[in-house]
Parts: structure tokens; sequence; C-alpha cells
């Protein structure tokens, strides 16, 4: 029971924040990773990263490239390669209509988040995004700027 307690608290969410920086979500998918057993052993204890990640199509499937996992410190000769390449799990009508718009020019599918959700299951976040230009870059940090210091305004 206490176990169950723990596992609970601790929530891991690992975040892309360069993506929404640079880039513009238009629309936001889950998907599930097929990952091995020290995979997910080392996401559970936080050890990912998706610095640099991006995702793309290889005949009809999605795949996510450069996606950092730690390996797994009690892991034996079983050890996973810490960059390779793991397919991503979603449904056909998703990944027919993902396929089709980020043929598009200035689209690309970029993942956003990794977490475990509440039946234990690693699910990655992925939006397909746009490129910003250099002026909606610095839009967004007036934006953010702007509301931090009216957060500050507010506590006073």
């Amino acid at each position: 029971m206490a176990k169950k307690k723990l596992l609970k608290q601790q929530r891991i969410n690992i975040k892309n924040k360069r993506a929404s920086f640079d880039y513009e979500f238009i629309d936001v998918f889950t998907a599930g990773i097929v990952l091995t057993g020290t995979e997910i052993k080392s996401i559970r204890a936080g050890k990912a990263s998706l610095v640099d990640t991006y995702c793309y199509f290889v005949q009809g499937e999605m795949w996510v490239k450069n996606m950092y996992v730690a390996q797994y410190l009690q892991g034996s000769y079983n050890n996973h390669v810490e960059r390779r390449e793991r397919k991503l799990l979603l449904n056909r009508k998703e990944l027919r209509n993902l396929e089709a718009d980020a043929k598009n020019p200035g689209f690309t599918i970029v993942p956003t988040r990794l977490y475990i959700n509440e039946n234990g299951l690693a699910k990655l976040d992925i939006a397909l995004a746009k490129g910003k230009k250099e002026f909606d870059k610095r839009q967004t940090l007036k934006e953010k700027e702007d509301r931090r210091e009216m957060d500050r305004a507010r506590k006073f």
C-alpha cells in the first residue's frame, strides 16, 4: 500500500522547453512508445531528455529520433542504446493525417512532453508545429515578460 502511494506522488514529467520557443504548435497528440525494460526503468527514474528530438515517418509508421534515455544503472549486458530510434504508437487515422500535414512546407512534428500515465505506461505528447520566425520569438519573450510583470503586480 505504501509503495502505491509513493508511486502516485512521483510524477514523471519531462518537457521539451525549447520546442515551445522555436515552434508554434498547431495540433497536439498523445502517443505510446515502444520501449525495452531498461528504458522504462530509466524513464521512471527521470533520466531522459527531449532536447533536439524530432519525429519522422518510415513506411507509414512514426518514429522518434534522438530521444535520450540514460542507461539503467542496475542494467546488465541487456542495457539499451541511449539515443536509439523508438517507434511511436498512434491509430491509423492519426498517422495518415499527421503524415499528410507534415509534408507541407514549414511544418514538422516535435515531441513536447514525456510522462508516465496513471496506468504506468510511458506516453509522449507530440505536436504538429510550424517554425517561428525571429520576430515571433521576440514577441513570445515579450508576452512572457509581460505576464511575469502582471503576476508580480498582483502579489503586492
